[in-house]
């Protein structure tokens, strides 16, 4: 069911920190314009961490509505507290999402048992798909392929997004866990390799700039055309890296203003807009990727 590119979106703002409605409109309808198979909303990209939960689901049903169930959409609804990551899911299930992604608990780093049973908890409080997520630079905690496996056994725990942007970790879990397990790319760098090793998909910072191209990858992996797709990736290598070079989405943000698709860059404290220093290496990366003349 998850499968090619999805994209982590941001979520756009207005100047004195509001969230823009309508530019979240246009974004929606520029990504059912460019081949994105899934939007992934109110997760890191998106700001969720200081954006207001009854804010969230305003975001969600918003982009819901827009989308039409044209194509996927699917709600962050992570905690680090499994009686917040239950209350969360409850609230979100009666939205018409496709399902959740659900990131492991962050900052108080449980051990694997714990976060067996959280993740349990949490699926046991809908009946739509969830993904993990399993981000150890941002979390603190690195959910272990044997984890994975076991949560699999989880009817509506249908897959992973893998960010380590380890090739051994894809291929532990190819090893532990059912063939219909989504696998996919949490690491836009990798991601390509990742496809290739039998990854399913990506879920993309870099198709918030670049949509079109990412779909047109997973496409041409899926159509078993490697060295195009290499070609194509190579293009994006510059966006892959540089839109990590302030803390995502910061350089994400500063491209998508600079591109014309949305009218503010701003982002609520503690994340700070891009610094000056940044802004010709995004230029360039835009200019590589040919979205920048």
């Amino acid at each position: 069911m998850f499968r090619g590119s999805l994209v982590a979106l941001i979520t756009p703002m207005q100047p004195d920190g509001a969230i823009d409605y309508s530019g979240l409109d246009k974004l929606v309808d520029f990504h059912l314009q460019q081949g994105t198979d899934g939007l992934v909303i109110m997760g890191t990209t998106g700001e969720a961490a200081t954006i207001s939960f009854a804010e969230q689901l305003q975001i969600i049903a918003r982009v819901v509505e827009r989308v039409a169930g044209k194509i996927l959409v699917l709600a962050g609804n992570g905690s680090n507290a499994t009686s917040e990551g239950v209350a969360r899911t409850h609230q979100l299930d009666k939205l018409a999402i496709d399902g959740f992604l659900t990131v492991t608990p962050f900052y108080n780093k449980p051990m694997q048992k714990g976060m067996l049973a959280h993740f349990r908890h949490v699926a046991a409080a809908t009946e739509k798909p969830i993904l993990l997520y399993n981000v150890p630079g941002r979390t603190g905690v690195d959910l272990l392929p044997e984890t994975v496996a076991e949560l699999a056994q989880t009817a509506n725990i249908v897959g992973i997004k893998e960010a380590t942007g380890s090739l051994t970790r894809l291929t532990e879990l190819q090893q532990r866990c059912p063939a219909d397990f989504a696998l996919l790319s949490g690491d836009d760098a990798s991601s390509l390799n990742f496809l290739l090793a039998g990854g399913h998909g990506v879920i993309s910072v870099t198709a918030n700039i670049a949509p079109a191209q990412m779909a047109h990858i997973c496409k041409l992996v899926e159509n078993d055309q490697p060295q195009q797709a290499r070609e194509a990736d190579n293009l994006l290598q510059g966006l892959h890296h540089q839109l990590f070079i302030e803390s995502n989405p910061i350089p994400t943000k500063w491209a998508l203003q600079r591109l014309g698709l949305i009218a503010s860059d701003f982002m609520r404290l503690p994340l700070t807009r891009l610094e000056p220093i940044h802004h010709r290496v995004i230029e360039q990366a835009l200019q590589q990727a040919g979205l920048l003349t």
